[in-house]
This record gives C-alpha cells, structure tokens and sequence, in this order.
C-alpha cells in the first residue's frame, strides 16, 4: 500500500455523531482513513496528537477582510493567519469592499489578493443590489459561493436595494439554486429613530441599541421570507440578534422555507450591560440587545431555527472603535481567533455539548453554502481541514498575541478553559501553538459541490 502523507496519531477524533479514540491518514490533502488508535499505517509523517480532540476545521461564513480597499484595517494575509490561529480552516468572505464584487472585474480583484495572501481555504460573496443584477450569472459561473443582501447601511457605503430589485434577484438566484445571506434589519425605522436621538443630543452607547429595536429585526426576517417563498431561493439570515428575530424564523422555517441562520459568539455571551462598560467596543449591526435575547438564542440554537456560529469578523483601527459619540464609532469587531476558544470555553460548561459545537461551527455552515462533503467534517474523501484542540486549558485572552492587523478586542482579558493548539488546511500545518507557518496562497478558492 502507498505511504500516507501524514499520519495523525493519538487523538481523539469528533465525527458527525460520536467521539472516538483513533488515528486519521492524510494523502494528497485529503483523509484517505479514520482507524483505531492500534491501527498505524505507514507514513512519511507522523502528528501527535496525544491529549488533544481532533476537530473539523470551523468554516467561518460571515467574515469582512475589507481587502481591496480597507488594507489599514486588515488584509488577506493578516485575516487568514487570524483564521488559522483560531481553529478557522475557511472563510466566506462578504462583497462590501472597494470595489464591491457587484461584477466581474470586483469579484477578480478581490480574487487576485486572496489567492496571494490566504493562508486558509476561502470563498466569495457577490453583493445582491441593483448594480450586479445584470452579472449575477457571470458571478455564479466564476464560482462565487452565495450572494448578500444588505437590507441596511454597511461599511463601504453600498446602497440598500428596494424590495422590487430584491424579489428580482431572489428569482434570479432561485433559477441557478444559489443561496442569498441577508442582514436583515428594517433601514426606515433606524434612520428615523437615529436622526431623533442626535437631535436630541444623545451619544450614549445605549442609544445605538435603542435606535435599532427588535422590530427592526423581525419586520425584516418576515419580508425576507415572504419574498424568498414568492421567488423560490433558498436564503440566509446573518448576524440574528433578537429573541424575535428568532422566533420570525421559526416561523419561516416551519412553513417550509428553505432558510438557514446564523448567530454569533457576542450575542450569546454579551449583553446591554456589556455594552454599557465597553462602550463603543461593543458597537455593530445588529446590536447587542439585553439578556433576555441572549438567552433566547441559546434556546434556539438548541431548537435547531439557528444552526451556525459565524463571527462577522470586522476589524477597525483603534481610534475607530474608541471615539466618544456612539454614532462616530465604527460598527464591527474582530472575532475569528477567539470564536473556537470562547465556545468550547461554553462547551466546558455545559451550555452545548463538543458535537453540537461542531455541527454549529463546520457542518452546518458547509451544508448550507454547497462545501459538503468536501469539508465540514471528518471521513474518508473529505478535506484534510483539521483544528486540534486542548480541552484542558486555561489561560486568557490576549489581543496582544492576536494576528489581526488591528487588534483590538472585546474579547481580550476573557478567561477560556479550551484553546486550538494546531491547525491544518488541506492536509498541512499552518498554526502551530501561538504561531502562523503557513505559506501565504497555500489557501484557495473553495466552490460549491454538485447537488
């Protein structure tokens, strides 16, 4: 039999449904066999991984990289080594650069760094507005992974399509079985309120809250699905932040729509009292609402309406996120180095067991967006993409270790029981305990698998 080309022993693997003691064959980048730990093939090269939990890599579907345009605040190469250094084997990308990939040539631009600088598998979304409606097909055939819709404002200043241009896309997406990501807050409602507040004089982190109620979330959940069951396209909320907004989903979901979700680590672990120490820190879109939407996420997450953890991963410069006035902080927050720690963190406690983690954080997120069987998971023919982790720690989190290019976090002095400690992509190390050695473009662009 030919040698593997790798050969990871000892650990204990997390496969879709049971934790088993075994070791994993890698050839060619991909898992050729998962054995017992008795069995050992010959191998060029042999990983121990005694006293470690050998994961699915996470697949991060909601990150914003702001490359080209916004290489001050992060690049493709600083991005993707925060990726690696969290466990995070690919990253989906979101269309609000400069230029946004509204067409061809935006989608080739952000192409062309990526493939330069990403040391972790990766994919792109195309933005759903008016301008890209005559390129959606010329996006798709190029290998664009899915589409966003920005019912609201958004870094980059993309204008928010109405709803007639949006139900044209749906259909539109609906006729090539391509799945739509959408921030779904109702725009009306929050400019208004906004305008009321500075005239007013407010500036107060609550106020960014207050300016966004729930209703914003759950009118826009429900226009979402209305028009997606009109045209037919499966659909995607981002970033749900309210109790409602989940409970609009459900509702969605149990009429038949094809509509998945997300939520993220600062809505289920922050909340308005958060907000109220941190400040501006603690500034996005949607906002952190108070604790009793914290914990209606975690029951909906344990329901099955939300079944993705993503990070909306969005750095700014220091001075971005600490100015005084509420309204001149810049929404975002970096996430994809901690996300993986500060959930197993949670797994440590109880809140979601190691194999709902997993699902939330590789296999779903691969289901939705056409990545499975290819990664996701751990058998044979899948993609060698691999987070190994100690369950044992217990250390903090420090933003000074972080590889983001800004790296100023909410994050930072969080006491967390459970760390990645090796990351591999395609089969190669590319995160070794504190430090990135993954070459810049060893990532590559990921496609959708046939259905």
């Amino acid at each position: 039999m030919k040698k593997l080309d790798l050969l990871i022993r000892g650990g204990t693997l997390v496969l879709e449904g049971r934790i088993v003691p075994g070791n994993l064959g890698v050839r060619d980048g991909r898992i050729v066999s998962v054995g017992e730990r008795d069995h050992q093939p010959a191998a060029h090269d042999v990983f121990d991984a005694r006293g470690l939990h050998v994961l699915p890599g996470a697949i991060d579907c909601h990150v914003h990289f702001r490359d080209p345009g916004s290489e001050y605040k992060e690049t493709w190469r600083t991005g993707s080594a925060a990726a690696a250094a969290g466990g995070v084997t690919t990253v989906l990308d979101m269309p609000n650069t400069n230029p946004p990939t509204s067409d061809l040539p935006g989608a080739q631009a952000k192409r062309q760094r990526a493939r330069a600088q990403s040391v972790v598998d990766w994919g792109l979304y195309g933005v759903l507005d008016e301008t890209s409606l005559p390129h959606l097909d010329a996006l798709i055939d190029s290998g664009i992974v899915g589409f966003k819709c920005f019912m609201t404002e958004t870094t980059g200043d993309l204008p928010s399509p109405d709803d007639g241009v949006i139900f044209e896309g749906f259909e539109h997406l609906a006729r090539r079985g391509v799945r739509c990501s959408v921030h779904a807050e109702n725009a009306a409602i929050m400019q208004r309120r906004r305008r009321s507040f500075i005239a007013q004089g407010r500036s107060d982190p609550a106020a960014h809250e207050e300016s966004r109620p729930e209703v914003c979330e759950i009118e826009a959940v429900r226009r979402t699905a209305t028009l997606a069951s009109a045209a037919g396209n499966p659909v995607h909320i981002a970033h749900v932040s309210s109790g409602g907004g989940a409970r609009a989903i459900a509702e969605a979901q149990r009429l038949g729509l094809d509509l998945t979700a997300e939520t993220c680590p600062q809505y289920l672990l922050f909340d308005s009292s958060d907000v109220a120490r941190m400040g501006g820190l603690l500034r996005v879109n949607p906002p952190i609402r108070g604790a009793g939407h914290r914990d209606a996420l975690w029951a909906a997450m344990h329901q099955g309406v939300i079944g993705m953890i993503a990070t909306d991963h969005a750095p700014h410069t220091w001075a971005e996120k600490m100015n005084p006035s509420i309204w001149e902080c810049c929404r975002g927050m970096i996430g994809l180095e901690s996300q993986m720690a500060v959930m197993l963190t949670e797994v440590q406690r109880g809140r979601l067991s190691l194999l709902d983690y997993v699902r939330f954080a590789a296999t779903n997120p691969a289901k939705a967006w056409g990545l499975y069987p290819n990664k996701g998971t751990i058998a044979v023919g899948t993609d060698a993409d691999l987070a190994l982790v100690d369950l044992d720690a217990s250390t903090h989190v420090d933003q000074e270790t972080h590889h983001s290019l800004n790296r100023i976090s909410p994050w930072h002095g969080r006491l967390i029981t459970a760390k990645p400690v090796h990351t591999f992509v395609r089969g190669r190390l590319v995160y070794t305990q504190g430090r990135v050695i993954g070459e810049p473009g060893w990532g590559r662009e990921i496609g959708r698998c046939a259905p």
